[in-house]
């Protein structure tokens, strides 16, 4: 078994959004597979970003929005997978990244929790897939199997 099925994955906005959202029924099916293996294997990875962002976009932006209490019971849910809390240092690791590689500041800021939480791969529908940022694999859920990272 490889390092990277043993490592926690951490999961962005987009992910999550897409798990809530009928219109896609396919896409929708494919990232749940990941989120329910995540759940399962105890893997899972946020941040207080990603929680934040989910809750003001499912409540505003798909169609039909989410009712705001189950957002928010969806939110408090994913308490359990340990959000990071954006402090100074991982700002200063998201400047960092932001320099290096190019990426806007809340893609990596979405990076820096990623490698503070010490997560191997980062789910994401909008990050290009495969891209290596240190130590962290951005993994397109919609392009990878679980099965194939995750045995």
């Amino acid at each position: 078994m490889n390092a990277a099925a043993l490592a926690p994955v951490f999961v962005d906005t987009s992910v999550l959004i897409c798990s809530e959202d009928g219109a896609d029924a396919l896409a929708r099916e494919q990232v749940m597979d990941w989120l329910r293996q995540l759940w399962l294997r105890r893997l899972g990875r946020v941040s207080t970003q990603v929680l934040n962002d989910f809750y003001a976009q499912v409540t505003t932006r798909i169609t039909p929005p989410m009712p705001n209490g189950d957002a928010r019971a969806e939110v408090r849910r994913y308490q359990r997978w340990q959000p990071w809390a954006i402090d100074h240092a991982t700002v200063e690791s998201a400047w960092s990244i932001e320099s290096r590689f190019g990426l806007a500041y809340v893609d990596a800021l979405i990076v820096a929790a990623a490698k503070a939480q010490g997560c191997a791969l980062l789910l994401s529908l909008e990050l290009p897939h495969q891209l290596q940022l240190d130590s962290v694999q951005i993994i397109n859920p919609l392009l990878s199997p679980v099965e194939s990272l995750l045995p």
